[in-house]
């Protein structure tokens, strides 16, 4: 594990097991207006850690990529609050992300999810979490964190804490 800085964190996980324990460490720690940026190519492991931070969130409804749908919502079991899964994969242009209603999801009072973050750049605000899962092997994917902005620090901040105990 590689921590670059207070911005950036590198990490190697080992197996799809390890990528949504990571997940649920993460999506513990989400507040109302966190935005999670998920970039790789397919089979990266977007899904998995997605699974993860949903189970983490607290939602008792299974996290799937909304790869048709556009978008999935789960309410947190405590409280009702909304965690938005945004999977920007079939969008093809800017009109296409408007319809999605993305304005109202990143200003309501949810979390927020986002797959292929890289499609909708301008729609996102400027602090996130940026995670890109890269392939290293079969099994194994290379994670990179970066936070752009305060809130999305003290969040990587936390998660180290939480995750690695640094």
């Amino acid at each position: 594990m590689a921590i670059l800085d207070k911005w950036t964190l590198d990490f190697v996980s080992s197996n799809e097991a390890q990528t949504v324990r990571l997940g649920v460490r993460l999506g513990e720690l989400l507040q109302a207006h966190d935005v999670l940026c998920l970039a790789g190519e397919l089979g990266m492991g977007k899904t998995a850690m997605a699974r993860g931070v949903g189970r983490g969130w607290g939602t008792a409804v299974r996290v799937t990529s909304p790869s048709f749908t556009l978008v999935n919502e789960y309410p947190r079991a405590r409280d009702g609050r909304i965690l938005h899964h945004i999977d920007c994969y079939r969008l093809e242009s800017e009109a296409d992300a408007y319809t999605v209603g993305l304005e109202d999801i990143f200003d309501g009072d949810g979390a927020v999810m986002v797959e292929w973050p890289e499609r909708i750049q301008p729609w996102l605000p400027s602090d996130r979490l940026w995670i890109t899962l890269d392939y290293l092997s079969e099994t194994r994917r290379g994670l990179r964190f970066m936070a752009s902005g305060d809130r999305s620090a003290a969040l990587l901040e936390d998660f180290k804490q939480s995750a690695f105990g640094v």
